[in-house]
């Protein structure tokens, strides 16, 4: 790990205003990160990072994340293939937040096997209001459909 890499104490900065990386993690120590095609704009995951993630992120240039559900550290593609090469970092005005504009490598960024994990939609407005009543919302597909084999990739139950 690079001990280079710092981040500005939040107390010390003007967060909104000034040139100082000082990233707010929440209080599990983590911080959103939604990765979008640094070409498109399409929005691929949304997932967390630590510190130590995004330090590993920062020199790498490539995408670590914080798994909440393994409680571990997981650079994205390690098992896949499915890099994710960052091409630009972006923070919002009180540094709570990042997106990461990358080169999706390989066929897709979900392990559904979708190319996005953003692959279906919410029904709201007027189609939201044509549902009968005490029905479950239900998800539209919007997105083309698998782009790859995730069993093949990850293994089964992944």
């Amino acid at each position: 790990m690079n001990t280079k890499i710092i981040f500005a104490d939040r107390s010390q900065v003007n967060v909104e205003k000034g040139s100082a990386f000082a990233p707010k993690f929440d209080a599990n120590g983590l911080i959103p990160a939604l990765a979008m095609d640094h070409e498109t704009r399409e929005p691929l995951m949304l997932a967390y990072m630590n510190a130590d993630s995004l330090r590993m992120t920062l020199e790498l240039g490539e995408a670590v994340y914080y798994s909440r559900s393994r409680q571990e550290i997981w650079h994205k593609g390690a098992t896949s293939g499915h890099v994710q090469k960052i091409k630009q970092i972006l923070i919002d005005c009180d540094q709570d937040a990042l997106i990461l504009l990358v080169d999706q490598c390989g066929a897709g960024a979900c392990h559904t096997g979708h190319h996005s994990c953003f692959y279906r939609s919410v029904p709201f407005g007027e189609a939201i209001n044509a549902q009968p009543d005490g029905q479950v919302v239900t998800l539209k597909e919007s997105d083309g459909g698998v782009v790859f084999d995730a069993e093949a990739v990850y293994g089964k139950g992944h």
